[in-house]
């Protein structure tokens, strides 16, 4: 299915407990010059792998994110002969959706571990969360297969479909499983028999599986998740539909006042983890806030590769600052760099914002 840890109960053990990072320490330029050549070597390690693990970032966006799937995943306490709201994270590339959803299970597995310990009553290993990824020749052999990967049961490779799906049923009823993540759903053709099919099954996991569906993906209504449609596989797949909340991430915007607070604090947030010499306050949020909002167009994902890709080469070269010479020599993904030029023109015709009031 994919070649993600996630994929695999043990990575996501890890991925669940592993502390949080700690910062490597902050060195002036005198103290960094200073340092042994072994040393040098040692710290700019530590922030290579430091800058590239910044987030996940506390943003309205994710928080929001949070509070809603909190509401959705805690309602579905019902009795067992009632189905559970599924929930479908749609939104554009870049936006963190995938990082949101981690975030949250990571604590909602952590949150169900803490309160009802790491064994079930019948000595089984609890596994609150489930996470499946889909490509694009998924089918229910396929899924399920997957699920039976994560749990590393040793039926997965020999059976049919329906017994893959009864494997899988006491893998989590016998884990005690409430979350099924099911990522990149758009990779399904919805309007053809896997689709159908895949559909189908999502509507047998509800009804029959104590899990909250979480899908994540791109276009999802576009695709036909939650139309209702005249044809046997619309009315199929709106089944699916009917049973399931959309939420979605947004991108940050350049309207107004609250807007560009948004953004600065953002920038501010960022600046506080990077760890470079010759960091000064307002090295983002101030000369950096148009250029960034340009480079990204608002998309965290695009801002946070730009971020870490420029940290690199700070260290690397020895700049150990964020300037806009240096971060124009960095490359960023190809749908931030064709919208560029758009945004730096209205920018600079004053049609967007420029810089935050509040940078003076």
């Amino acid at each position: 299915m994919d070649n993600l840890t996630l994929a695999r109960k043990e990575g996501w053990q890890r991925f669940v407990n592993t502390p949080a990072r700690i910062p490597p320490e902050a060195l002036t330029r005198t103290e960094l010059e200073a340092l042994g050549e072994d040393a040098y070597e040692d710290y700019n390690r530590q922030r290579r792998e430091w800058h590239a693990n910044l987030g996940p970032i506390r943003t309205p966006q994710l928080a929001d994110l949070h509070e809603d799937l909190w509401d959705i995943v805690d309602s579905n306490l019902q009795d067992g002969d009632k189905a559970k709201g599924a929930v479908a994270i749609d939104a554009f590339p870049g936006l963190g959706k995938t990082t949101a959803v981690l975030d949250f299970a990571k604590k909602f597995h952590r949150r169900e571990c803490k309160e009802q310990g790491t064994e079930t009553d019948q000595g089984n290993e609890r596994w609150p969360v489930c996470r499946v990824g889909l490509t694009g020749n998924t089918g229910m052999v396929d899924f399920n297969r997957a699920m039976l990967a994560f749990y590393a049961h040793p039926g997965g490779s020999r059976g049919k479909a329906p017994e893959y799906a009864h494997r899988a049923l006491d893998n989590v009823l016998s884990c005690e499983t409430k979350l099924l993540i099911v990522d990149d759903l758009h990779f399904l053709r919805w309007r053809n028999t896997v689709g159908v099919e895949i559909s189908n099954h999502f509507k047998y996991i509800a009804n029959e599986f104590p899990v909250t569906l979480i899908f994540i993906g791109v276009g999802l209504q576009a695709r036909g998740l939650f139309s209702e449609g005249h044809s046997y596989e619309d009315a199929v797949i709106a089944q699916t539909g009917r049973r399931t909340t959309k939420l979605d991430m947004l991108p940050y915007l350049a309207k107004d006042d609250a807007d560009r607070d948004q953004w600065r604090k953002l920038l501010l947030a960022l600046e506080q983890r990077i760890v470079l010499a010759d960091k000064h306050p307002g090295m983002l949020a101030n000369d950096l806030a148009d250029y960034l909002f340009a480079r990204s167009t608002g998309h965290i994902g695009s801002l946070m590769t730009l971020i870490n890709r420029g940290c690199q080469r700070a260290v690397r070269t020895g700049a150990e600052v964020l300037t806009r010479d240096l971060m124009d020599k960095v490359k960023n993904d190809e749908a931030s760099e064709k919208a560029r030029a758009e945004l730096e023109a209205a920018i600079a015709a004053k049609r967007l914002w420029n810089r935050s009031r509040k940078a003076g």
